[in-house]
C-alpha cells in the first residue's frame, strides 16, 4: 500500500456508542491516504464489531489492548505503530468536519517546516448539534506563531481543543510523547513541548468537533479538587522556563488564576454552586487589564460558556 499522509490516533475504552459517528466522519472525507489506529481498551468485542464494519472502506490498524489502562498510554501506543509522517489525534466521541483532510494535505504542502498545525474546533452536544466553536487566541496566518507569544499564552490555558493539531511524528517521537504520569494535562504538556521544538501554524478552520458531555475527562476526573489542581500545577512549573523574564510575572499571575478558575469550575460541574462563586471571585480578583487579557488567552468564552448553556438546558 501506499504510505499514508496521516496517521490518525484513536484511543478507546467504551467507545462503541461513539465510535461508529467518528469513523464515518473520516470515510466521508474519500481520502486514501489516512491510516486510523485504534487501541481499545475493552476486554469484549462490541468496539471491535463496530471497527469491522468498516474495513472495507478505511484503512485500519486495530489492537485491542487492556493492559494499557488510560488515553494517554493508548495514544502513545498508537503513535509507535504509525506509518504516516504526521499525526492527529480523534477519540471516539469527536468528530472530523468535511473538508477537513484536504485542508490538512493544504496545511502540511504550505508549512512544510511546522512541527504542528493547530486549528479551531467546534463544539458539539450529545446529538452532534453545534454548541459553539473553541479557537485559540491567534490571527490565522501561514507564517508560525511568533514562539514567546505562543508560550506565553498557552501557560496561561490550554486553549487546543484535542481533535484539531497535526503534529510531525518525528517531533513528538523526540520529545518522548506524552508523559503518562499526567492523567489530565498530558496534551497540554505536550503542546508546550512541541511550541518549544519548532514552528506552530493557525488556522482558520473549523474541521472538527469536539463532543461536550457529562462523562467528559474534565467532569469524570475532577472528584479529587488537590489532584485536578497538581495536574495543571505541574505543567506551568515545568515549562515557565520558556517564558521571557519581562513577561514572566504577568503570565504567571494570570496562569495561577486560571488554575484555581479551573479547578473551581471542575468541582461546580459536580453540582457545587460555591465553587463556581469561588472560580468568579478568582476571575473578579484581577484588574481589569488582566481580566480582559485572561478572557482572551484562556478563550474562557468559547470553553466555558456553551458547557454552562447545555447544562442549564439539560443536554449533557
Amino acid at each position: 500500500m501506499t504510505k499514508p499522509f496521516l496517521s490518525v490516533v484513536m484511543p478507546s475504552f467504551n467507545g462503541a456508542r461513539w465510535i461508529a459517528g467518528a469513523l464515518d466522519s473520516v470515510r466521508a472525507q474519500a481520502d486514501p491516504g489516512i491510516e486510523l489506529i485504534i487501541v481499545d481498551g475493552n476486554d469484549d468485542e462490541e468496539t471491535e464489531r463496530v471497527v469491522d464494519s468498516y474495513r472495507s472502506d478505511l484503512n485500519i490498524k486495530y489492537f485491542r489492548r487492556p493492559d494499557l489502562n488510560t488515553w494517554q498510554t493508548k495514544t502513545n501506543f498508537a503513535v509507535s505503530k504509525a506509518a504516516a509522517d504526521y499525526i492527529a489525534m480523534l477519540h471516539v466521541d469527536d468528530l472530523w468536519l468535511p473538508g477537513r483532510a484536504k485542508a490538512v494535505r493544504n496545511w502540511i504542502a504550505e508549512a512544510p517546516g511546522a512541527v504542528c498545525h493547530l486549528a479551531p474546533s467546534a463544539l458539539i452536544d450529545l446529538d452532534g448539534n453545534r454548541a459553539g466553536t473553541w479557537r485559540c487566541p491567534f490571527e490565522p496566518s501561514s507564517a508560525p506563531i511568533e514562539r514567546d507569544q505562543l508560550a506565553e499564552r498557552l501557560l496561561v490555558q490550554n486553549f487546543i481543543s484535542c481533535p484539531a493539531p497535526v503534529i510531525r511524528r518525528s517531533a513528538w517521537l523526540e520529545l518522548g510523547g506524552m508523559d503518562e504520569a499526567l492523567w489530565y494535562t498530558a496534551d497540554w504538556d505536550l503542546y508546550l513541548k512541541l511550541a518549544a521544538a519548532g514552528p506552530v501554524v493557525y488556522h482558520h478552520e473549523a474541521l472538527t468537533a469536539f463532543r461536550i458531555h457529562g462523562s467528559s475527562l474534565t467532569v469524570s476526573g475532577s472528584r479529587d479538587a488537590a489532584d485536578f489542581e497538581q495536574q495543571m500545577q505541574i505543567v506551568l512549573d515545568r515549562h515557565q522556563k520558556m517564558l521571557k523574564p519581562e513577561a514572566a510575572g504577568r503570565t504567571l499571575r494570570l496562569a495561577r488564576a486560571g488554575i484555581a478558575i479551573n479547578t473551581n469550575l471542575a468541582v461546580a460541574s459536580r453540582g457545587s454552586p460555591k465553587a463556581l462563586l469561588s472560580a468568579l471571585g478568582h476571575l473578579l480578583a484581577l484588574w481589569p487589564v488582566q481580566m480582559l487579557k485572561y478572557w482572551e488567552w484562556s478563550r474562557f468564552g468559547d470553553r466555558v460558556i456553551p458547557r454552562l448553556r447545555l447544562r442549564l438546558a439539560g443536554r449533557m
